[in-house]
């Protein structure tokens, strides 16, 4: 089912609006229709993106309630981030 969007603006931003959209082939109602669209996954992208975080962080959490967890030093952190940086950096080099 298709849902009506209705909003105010003045009447030379309205002019201007349709003038650009003619330009372009397509009316001012397509123009704000695929506006409306493009935000909308925009939106979906970010509810995604929350929700594989969510999920990574409760799987987390899994892990470390039930003792499966790897704890590593400072130091092995740091020299893991090192050799990931470095495989990175070459990478971009090729």
């Amino acid at each position: 089912m298709d849902t009506r969007i209705q909003f105010r603006v003045d009447e030379e931003t309205k002019r201007l609006a349709q003038l650009m959209a003619e330009s372009q082939g397509r009316t001012l109602s397509d123009a704000c229709r695929e506006l409306t669209e493009e935000l909308a996954e925009q939106q979906r992208k970010v509810m995604t993106h929350d929700q594989w975080l969510t999920d990574q962080v409760n799987a987390a959490f899994s892990k470390l309630d039930s003792g499966k967890s790897e704890f590593v030093t400072h130091e092995e952190a740091s020299l893991d981030m090192e050799v990931r940086k470095m495989k990175v950096r070459n990478k971009a080099k090729k």
